[in-house]
């Protein structure tokens, strides 16, 4: 909760006070060189080597001469040729001040400095963004609100970014510009910002001093032992002899030399000249002294070498804000941190955009599928933990997909809830270096402490996170460890998501199809689609009593395609005209209904508008084939809706499309089930039905590259109608790529009916062959096949070991 406060206020402010932040940083940075920049522009013609530079007396004497009229104020005299010696005056009765320039050599006035109007505009802007009433008016007050807000960025965005290893200096220094997107625009603004943290603090603190008379007067009293003594009795506007105060100034200091002496006239007759000493790391490391400038005599003395630290840093606080206090080093450190100001701005409103962005998206679902259902008696639960809002929007479409699921954060998921809830699905998404997200803190708290028993719950995790993380998908991966050593039963593998990844949510929805969520949805996030040619179409199994199993050829029309063992393609269906020819025929509809649009929609249940329909979903089947046949191979049974037509994918490919048609496909990486980079490593593959096509692609991968021995287990209905590519299989197994098959027949009477009871049958020899390193492969139906040959793998081999190979990789399911 404090972090997510945190963090609202930081975004909050930044979005209001960072571009006044942005101003402020590129003309503090111009300002905080200014005495430079002036020399730089108004360099003093080098006289003869001979002759000396004036003294601070024939100076002010000169200008008198050209200036008789004129009402000084201040006085600078330079020691040396890289800074400007300049005098500050009113003429006669006006109020405006004027600045010149003086010959160092000759006294002779030489106009207003080049450059002074620039820069006095820049520090306006600086100042109060140079806005009406200057000083006083509201911009002063922006600019020191501004200043808080700097302060707070500082260290609310050291407490939001404090990394897990803090110890480690590369989490708080390197740069990492593999990242790209938001993930660099989150390291530039956290990393950088580590760097220039101390420099933002001192800025902000030091700041304030001009923006709030109460917090000036309260730092003073915090640093300073004494208030100064009122001595002011008499006028306050009092002729100065400016000749009379210098010669004051040289007896008191006995002649000594500085590099520039500063002379200022004050209220009550009052000259103040500030010396800086030779070598003095900033201006305000001088001698100070105030001399009555009718008399001569000394008023006040204080040397530098005399002055408290406190007293010292509220007479340096110009010098501490621009850096100077520290040197030049301090200068540049602070010019340089000054200029990254923009940077954060603009990081940090592109970081906001992209929340925006996820946002919206949320709330279009949000107002596409309603509330969900009260979670009160809800067996079916979809957590999510969200930073951003995309694991919310994944998890409100699951919940809309699934029969009365409901869907709520996962920081409400206590024990009632879970002791209720028969199926849990997670969808949490991992922030950072493989940290929770802000509204999961807790329930990861309450994962450390709490082991509840939940042998009576099947989930599944879908963990979101960002593969140019080194700790990818931490906090999915962990709830989905927790949820297994509690004893609950995985549905199927937790998919992971690289960002907004199109791919994995599509096969999180494929996953959830298999389970019984709707189909009549469209795609979470629609992909670009190819042409893809369907040349055959063979039956495999005439005359079974099951749904009848077609093997389905496709070509890419255009160039050839490439994909491993495991991988899926996609496909985008279309209705069955028989559905489409009774949904013309309802009675009220519109004429000249366009029926191609009708072919790729998903059909209303009444009238309505087509153009608020929308598009199918795709369908995903495993390839059997590989690359070298330029084909890919399916194996897809014929489904029957319940409204008695043909299912939408199934019944596209194996009877709606026409051989030669175009069919809308796309190949899907599967890394998840690719085969093991060592081809040696051997292979035991398991399967049902349809399944068989993912097996298929890596017996045919093993055939053509050669490799370890594999050994098949699969089950269909009946040998005498379902023994799918029978002789295929044997000749692999003739040609040593298949050691042997187990084959399990569900409606011939003896032998085992299910493949998981040919695996509980065949312990030992899995044994052996895990032992030796086997990989072990399973591809089929999600519900009833998948949970059984798990529970006879985990009695044969132990739960840890498959949780172990799980882990590893040698242990890989591709289910639906």
């Amino acid at each position: 909760m404090t972090r997510n406060i945190l963090f609202q206020i930081h975004w909050f402010l930044g979005i209001t006070a960072g571009l006044v932040l942005a101003v402020m940083g590129v003309t503090g940075a111009a300002l905080s060189f200014e005495p430079e920049i002036l020399a730089a522009l108004n360099r003093d013609h080098p006289a003869a080597t001979a002759t000396p530079r004036l003294s601070g007396l024939q100076l002010i004497a000169q200008v008198m001469r050209q200036r008789p009229e004129a009402k000084i104020s201040r006085v600078t005299v330079a020691n040396t040729p890289d800074e400007m010696t300049t005098v500050s005056y009113q003429s006669g009765t006006s109020k405006k001040r004027k600045v010149e320039r003086l010959d160092p050599y000759t006294g002779t006035l030489l106009g207003e400095p080049r450059g002074t109007e620039v820069l006095e505009v820049v520090e306006h802007l600086h100042r109060w963004l140079a806005l009406p009433g200057e000083g006083n008016g509201i911009g002063r007050q922006i600019t020191g609100f501004s200043a808080i807000a700097l302060i707070y960025f500082a260290l609310s965005g050291l407490y939001l970014r404090w990394p897990r290893r803090p110890l480690d200096w590369r989490n708080w220094f390197v740069l990492d510009f593999r990242k790209t997107g938001r993930n660099l625009y989150r390291m530039l603004h956290a990393v950088i910002g580590g760097w220039v943290l101390v420099f933002y603090l001192v800025s902000g603190f030091t700041g304030l001093w001009w923006s709030y008379d109460w917090y000036r007067q309260g730092v003073r009293a915090l640093l300073v032992a004494e208030a100064p003594a009122e001595r002011h009795k008499g006028p306050k506007d009092v002729a100065v002899d400016l000749p009379r105060a210098w010669d004051g100034f040289v007896r008191a200091t006995g002649g000594r030399t500085y590099d520039r002496i500063t002379i200022n006239v004050r209220d009550y007759g009052e000259v103040q000249f500030r010396a800086k000493l030779p070598d003095a790391r900033h201006d305000r490391v001088s001698d100070e002294l105030t001399i009555d400038g009718t008399t001569g005599a000394v008023i006040d003395d204080q040397p530098y070498a005399t002055r408290p630290l406190g007293e010292d840093i509220v007479t340096s606080m110009f010098e501490l804000h621009r850096g100077a206090y520290f040197g030049m080093v301090g200068r540049i450190a602070m010019l340089l941190a000054s200029l990254t100001m923009p940077l954060f701005t603009i990081t940090g409103f592109l970081l906001y955009f992209a929340r925006r962005r996820r946002k919206a998206a949320l709330a279009a679902v949000v107002a596409d599928v309603g509330v969900s259902p009260p979670t009160d008696n809800a067996t079916t639960i979809v957590a999510y933990a969200s930073q951003t809002g995309s694991a919310e929007r994944i998890a409100r479409l699951t919940a809309d997909a699934l029969p009365d699921a409901a869907a709520l954060p996962i920081a409400a998921l206590d024990r009632d809830t879970l002791s209720r809830a028969t199926r849990l699905f997670v969808v949490a998404s991992t922030y950072g270096e493989g940290e929770p997200p802000d509204n999961a803190r807790g329930f990861a708290r309450t994962m450390e402490r709490e082991a509840p028993d939940l042998s009576h719950l099947d989930y599944a995790v879908m963990a979101l996170g960002d593969r140019e993380y080194a700790e990818f998908c931490a906090f999915g991966h962990r709830v989905d460890r927790w949820l297994h050593d509690q004893g609950a039963t995985r549905l199927f593998d937790a998919v992971e998501a690289d960002g907004n990844d199109a791919d994995a949510q599509r096969q999180w929805q494929h996953q959830l199809a298999g389970l019984g969520a709707r189909t009549d949805q469209p795609d979470w996030a629609p992909a670009a689609m190819e042409d893809w040619r369907l040349v055959e179409r063979r039956l495999l199994n005439p005359g079974s009593s099951g749904g009848e199993a077609w093997l389905v050829t496709l070509e890419p029309v255009a160039a050839a395609a490439d994909w491993m063992p495991g991988d899926i393609v996609e496909i985008l269906p279309q209705q069955d005209v028989r559905r489409v020819d009774a949904y013309l025929a309802t009675p009220g509809l519109p004429e000249a209904l366009d029926r191609a649009v009708l072919m790729t929609h998903i059909l209303p249940t009444g009238v309505t508008d087509v153009a608020t329909l929308k598009p199918i979903g795709h369908r995903e089947y495993s390839i059997a084939s590989i690359p070298a046949s330029g084909r890919v191979e399916l194996i897809v049974r014929r489904c029957t809706a319940a409204d008695g037509f043909d299912g939408l994918g199934s019944g596209w490919l194996c009877n709606g499309a026409p051989i030669g048609g175009i069919v809308q496909a796309r190949v899907r990486s599967n890394p998840a089930f690719h085969p093991p980079a060592d081809n040696a490593v051997p292979l035991i593959l398991i399967g049902n039905g349809t399944g068989l096509a993912g097996l298929l692609a890596h017996l045919r991968h093993r055939g053509a590259s050669g490799g370890g021995p594999a050994m098949l287990y699969w089950g269909e209905r009946h040998p005498a109608q379902d023994d799918f590519l029978a002789g295929e299989r044997q000749a692999l197994v003739d040609t040593g790529v298949l050691a042997d098959q187990r084959i399990a027949w569900s409606r011939r009477p003896g032998g085992h009916r299910y493949v998981q009871d040919a695996v509980a049958a065949d312990a030992a020899s899995i044994r052996t062959a895990v032992d030796s390193g086997a990989a072990i492969y399973v591809c089929g139906s999600v519900q009833g096949m998948a949970p059984g040959v798990h529970a006879a793998l985990a009695t044969i081999l132990g739960e840890s070991l498959l949780e172990e190979m799980l882990g590893s990789g040698r242990y890989r399911r591709d289910i639906y």
